[in-house]
């Protein structure tokens, strides 16, 4: 139970302590990838910490968890993480909680890809019924881009095997030279990336633990930095001020820009976007960005010496 407990608070304070400690570098935006690298790096590490704090209560609890989690194992390995023969009752009672964490995590996962696959199904169909395709279009290439006749200026790709950029008429009359290819390449950057799973997941986990600091900070972080990185992409292709000209254009009549609007604080942070695209800080040297990729990826294997290490120590 020693390697249990040390799990649960290693996971503990990971969870408690990191968002405060990411939140005050100074580097996140200027290196938004590696940000979101961090970030997964230590999500991942927690998750581990409660998953295999959950395999050894269930093997302290149960004889016949034991014989699964230690199945290949000498008779050295096990002794050396001191395992009652009887059956710890707290044992059993934390490898029951941390089971229904696991199970309450899947099904909030579960229902969030639900939930996105309906509203991608209803969109979908709006767009079918918005901008019905030709005769003898259906065997187009899926990849294209679709323009719906709109008032409003607005862009957005929708993921899948049929995948398309959906563009507005009045985004076209807006953007003018090289922006139109800033917002495809904005959107391919999202799509390259997965970004789609990151904040799905990022969702669930915020969703089943709310009160969890390191969750409720995953997802307000991924829904900033995965912005970020897809304004790099199309920058690097396009230009900065491309970039920025492109984002005003799309959401300048949101109200975002001025005080008040109606949708100011659904986009409360493209200023800070379009700040950051024409002003740009010095990146990290590729020799820091290295180290702290490495540290990073050092994070999830914390919880496994944590969990191997007796064993391991017996064997040698």
């Amino acid at each position: 139970m020693t390697v249990a407990f040390a799990l649960i608070l290693l996971g503990g304070l990971t969870a408690a302590t990191a968002p405060r400690l990411l939140a005050r570098s100074s580097w996140a935006d200027r290196e938004p990838i590696l940000a979101l690298w961090v970030w997964q790096c230590v999500v991942a590490a927690v998750l581990l910490c409660c998953v295999l704090a959950m395999a050894l209560c269930g093997a302290e609890a149960w004889q016949a968890v034991r014989g699964h989690v230690f199945a290949p194992a000498p008779q050295q390995v096990i002794d050396a993480y001191a395992l009652s023969g009887e059956g710890d009752p707290w044992a059993a009672v934390l490898a029951v909680a941390l089971f229904g964490g696991g199970a309450w995590t899947a099904a909030m996962l579960g229902r969030e890809v639900f939930g996105v696959r309906a509203a991608r199904r209803a969109r979908r169909a709006e767009l079918r019924e918005r901008s019905p395709r030709l005769p003898g279009e259906e065997e187009a290439d899926g990849g294209r881009l679709t323009v719906l006749e709109d008032a409003r200026p607005g862009a957005w790709w929708l993921p899948g095997a049929d995948a398309r950029l959906v563009i507005t008429t009045a985004a076209l009359h807006r953007l003018k030279g090289r922006q139109l290819d800033a917002v495809l390449a904005h959107e391919e950057g999202h799509v390259r990336a997965r970004h789609d799973w990151l904040l799905h997941s990022s969702s669930a986990l915020a969703s089943a633990f709310p009160r969890v600091p390191v969750f409720r900070a995953f997802r307000q972080q991924m829904h900033r930095l995965v912005e970020l990185a897809a304004d790099d992409v199309a920058s690097r292709r396009c230009g900065r001020l491309t970039t920025a000209l492109a984002l005003v254009g799309l959401n300048e009549d949101r109200g975002v820009f001025g005080p008040g609007g109606d949708h100011a604080h659904v986009h409360d942070d493209l200023p800070q976007r379009v700040s950051r695209l024409l002003g740009p800080a010095n990146r990290l040297s590729v020799g820091r960005r290295l180290r702290v990729t490495a540290l990073a990826s050092l994070i999830p294997v914390v919880p496994l010496l944590v969990a191997f290490v007796p064993g391991l120590r017996a064997l040698g």
